[in-house]
C-alpha cells in the first residue's frame, strides 16, 4: 500500500520524478516490514495455546458432534498442567487410555487439540465442568475422576497441585465430596484410606461395614458406565475391585466373618 501512496504523495508536493522513485523504495520497505511482523505475529499465536475464548469455541464445536473425546481432552490438559510439567509418562497414560477407548475415532486432530489445550493456561474449567454435567450421569462424572486420578498417578505420585485441580473438578462436576474422597484414597492413601474408600469412618461397626460396602458395590458396579467404551470399564472393573480390597482389608483387620 506504502509503495503506491507515497511517490504519489511525492510527485504531488515536489513534482519530482527521482523523488517519487525514492518513495517507492521506502514504501515498499514499509510494506516488507509490516508484512514481516504479520506473519511472525500469526506464527506465535499458532504456537501458543488458545485463549479462554478460542478454547471454549474450538471446545464447542468439536463437543457439539457428540465427541466426547474433546471433553475428555479438555479434562485432561488441566490436570496434566497442574503441576507446571507435562511428563512423558503422563502424555503416555492419555495416548493409551484414548487408543484403547476411541479406537480409529482417536485421531491425529484430538492430539492437536490436546497439544493447544496444554499450551493453553486459560482453560475455562467451568463452562466445560458445566457441560459435561449436562450431559453424563453421575456414574460417568464419578468414572471420569477416576481417569483423572490415574493421569496424576502416572509418574508414581499424586501431586497435593493435581489433587486440587482434580478436587475442583469434582465439585464443578456437581459430585459429593465423599465420592471425590472415596476415589481419591484409591490413589493417595493412609491408615484410614480403606474407610474412606467405603465413605464411612473407623468408628463405624460391624454392620455398617457391611452396609457401606454393599452400597458402594451398587453405587460403583461397572455395570453403571457399560454403555461407555472397553478403556472405561476397564477403570470401572478397577474401581470395583478397590472397594472390594478395601472391604477385605477391614475384615481382616477386625478379624470379621
Amino acid at each position: 500500500m506504502f509503495k503506491f501512496i507515497l511517490p504519489l504523495l511525492a510527485y504531488f508536493f515536489f513534482r519530482s520524478i527521482a523523488l517519487s522513485f525514492l518513495a517507492f523504495f521506502v514504501g515498499t520497505f514499509i510494506d516488507n516490514f509490516q508484512q514481516i511482523k504479520k506473519y511472525s505475529s500469526q506464527a506465535g499465536s499458532s504456537s501458543k495455546g488458545f485463549s479462554s475464548d478460542d478454547f471454549y469455541r474450538h471446545y464447542q464445536q468439536r463437543s457439539s458432534q457428540n465427541d466426547f473425546a474433546t471433553m475428555l481432552i479438555a479434562l485432561s490438559a488441566a490436570v496434566m498442567n497442574a503441576d507446571g510439567k507435562v511428563l512423558k509418562n503422563e502424555l503416555d497414560f492419555v495416548k493409551n487410555f484414548f487408543s484403547q477407548q476411541f479406537g480409529p475415532r482417536f485421531t491425529a486432530d484430538h492430539l492437536q487439540s490436546l497439544k493447544k489445550y496444554i499450551q493453553s493456561n486459560q482453560i475455562p474449567l467451568q463452562e466445560i465442568c458445566l457441560d459435561i454435567r449436562n450431559r453424563t450421569s453421575e456414574e460417568v462424572r464419578i468414572q471420569l475422576l477416576y481417569y483423572l486420578f490415574g493421569i496424576a498417578k502416572a509418574d508414581g505420585h499424586v501431586d497435593t497441585s493435581e489433587m486440587n485441580v482434580i478436587q475442583n473438578i469434582s465439585r464443578l462436576l456437581g459430585l459429593h465430596s465423599s465420592d471425590f474422597e472415596s476415589v481419591k484414597n484409591m490413589f493417595y492413601r493412609d491408615v484410614n484410606s480403606d474407610y474412606i474408600v467405603l465413605e464411612i469412618t473407623k468408628n463405624a461397626s460391624d454392620e455398617e461395614v457391611k452396609k457401606a460396602y454393599r452400597q458402594m458395590a451398587i453405587k460403583y458396579h461397572p455395570d453403571k458406565v457399560a454403555s461407555m467404551g472397553e478403556e472405561f470399564q476397564k477403570g470401572a472393573k478397577e474401581k470395583f475391585q478397590k472397594i472390594q480390597e478395601a472391604y477385605e482389608n477391614i475384615k481382616k483387620n477386625r478379624g470379621m466373618s
